[in-house]
């Protein structure tokens, strides 16, 4: 049986500096409970800053411990090692001090306060070289940001405590009761509409910060995940019917250097001075990384079975009991992207959608399924059979997705944990929320079984 969450303390090798290191400075999130004042945002320098400061907090809980969050989870990763707080998480034993999972859920309030400072100024900003267009675009960054934490919150913890305005330290969470999950869905599709509303149309190259598609295909998964399949449907068509994303090929290219290839929706961007070191848990010691995180023997197999894997044996390398995951890979330089939303997602949203509506579409999910496995060059699948459609999509996210957070979440919205996992026991299909969290405050309910 594969155990709940094999932990993640995975911050002290990942928390090198982070993206947009240039305008770094301005809002600075360390630590992660105090957090600056709103009135530094008075003009269109500052305000630019604000956002890069907001997008660094992405960043903080993306470049390592939220990947892990979804994966070591599931069961494509294994944690190889003997540290006690991945054999606690290992085992079913999950604490509401597990260092990871309380450093994602604090940081995701950094940035959540970092997109609400904005929110809440930068309509006031009196400054003649600030255009309407200019504060529109910075505005439309910040809900998307908001409406990403708030959703990474909620299918990681389910309905959380909803602050939106800003606060200078994260002890204002006080007195708030939590929402429910539908509660907290429901701000994150009210964020996305606003986000839609303001961000600019996709220009040709712009990956690393948030456009209107950008939203759409968080729009998307939001439906997805609410089983609200004509809307999820309709916004995947959005962003495939866009001629700047496509899934390229060969399937190795969307990860090699330079990055922001035409599968990216929206991808987190790091440079030399400014480091992700996630490869680092990954590759093996002989090439100078520590070995944490593992492709699991199941994956291997599938990965290197030409009818499921195909080309996608290219995120692993080694071979026996020493083969290692490069999805992440400059060793050298440290400057690997964290994939948020690729097109391939869009078309298995679009997939799963059109399956299970009311009204089911046969054909649309195949021909968008085996879009996916064409790239692959894996066999195309052809079914009459709606379940066998549904196991399909299912197993192509598995492997699509395999090294980035998806699996884990996938099988609990599904409702798949139980079976594919052996997790029968619900309650540990969230995470807990921090015990530091439960004890200053009387108001806020631990999720059952912590």
């Amino acid at each position: 049986m594969k155990k709940l969450y094999k932990n993640i303390r995975i911050a002290t090798v990942l928390l090198s500096s982070l993206p947009f290191a240039a305008c770094e400075g301005f809002l600075d999130l360390s630590p992660a409970d105090s957090i600056p004042s709103a009135v530094a945002i008075t003009n269109k320098e500052t305000a630019n800053a604000a956002i890069i400061g907001a997008y660094n907090s992405v960043q903080d809980y993306y470049s390592g411990y939220y990947i892990t969050l979804g994966t070591i989870t599931a069961d494509n990763v294994s944690y190889n090692g003997t540290l006690s707080e991945y054999l606690q998480l290992d085992q079913n034993s999950v604490s509401p001090d597990n260092r990871g999972a309380v450093y994602v859920y604090q940081t995701v309030y950094a940035g959540i306060n970092s997109a609400n400072a904005i929110i809440a100024t930068v309509g006031e900003v009196n400054d003649p070289l600030f255009s309407e267009a200019e504060k529109n675009r910075i505005l439309g960054e910040a809900y998307f940001i908001r409406a990403l934490g708030y959703f990474d919150l909620a299918r990681g913890w389910g309905g959380v405590q909803l602050q939106l305005n800003p606060t200078t330290g994260l002890g204002i969470l006080s007195g708030i009761k939590r929402s429910t999950l539908d509660q907290t869905y429901d701000q994150v599709l009210a964020d996305l509409t606003k986000a839609e509303e303001l961000l600019p149309d996709d220009d040709a190259t712009t990956r690393n910060r948030a456009q209107k598609n950008a939203a759409r295909a968080l729009k998307a998964r939001l439906y997805l995940y609410r089983e609200q399949w004509p809307e999820a449907e309709a916004y995947a068509s959005l962003v495939i019917n866009s001629a700047k994303y496509t899934p390229v090929k060969p399937f190795r290219t969307f990860f090699t250097p330079p990055f922001l290839s035409a599968e990216s929706v929206f991808e987190l961007t790091f440079t030399s001075n400014d480091k992700n070191s996630y490869w680092n848990l990954w590759y093996p010691s002989a090439a100078g990384g520590q070995y944490t995180l593992k492709p699991s023997d199941a994956l291997v197999a599938k990965l290197n079975d030409p009818g499921a894997g195909g080309t996608r044996h290219e995120i692993i390398e080694g071979s026996g009991s020493s083969v290692y995951g490069v999805l992440y890979n400059t060793v050298s330089t440290s400057t690997d992207p964290v994939y948020v939303i690729r097109i391939a997602e869009l078309y298995l949203i679009r997939a799963e959608a059109r399956i299970k509506k009311t009204t089911p579409d046969l054909s649309g999910a195949l021909s968008d399924l085996n879009k996916i496995r064409d790239r692959a060059e894996v066999p195309r699948f052809d079914s009459a059979d709606r379940d066998a459609i549904i196991q399909a999509i299912e197993d192509e996210n598995s492997i699509e997705f395999a090294f980035e957070p998806h699996r884990w979440f996938d099988l609990n919205r599904t409702k798949r944990t139980g079976a594919v996992l052996g997790l029968t026991r619900t309650d540990y299909w969230l995470f807990p929320l921090p015990a530091s969290d439960i004890l200053s405050d009387p108001d806020v309910e631990q999720n059952p079984g912590y």
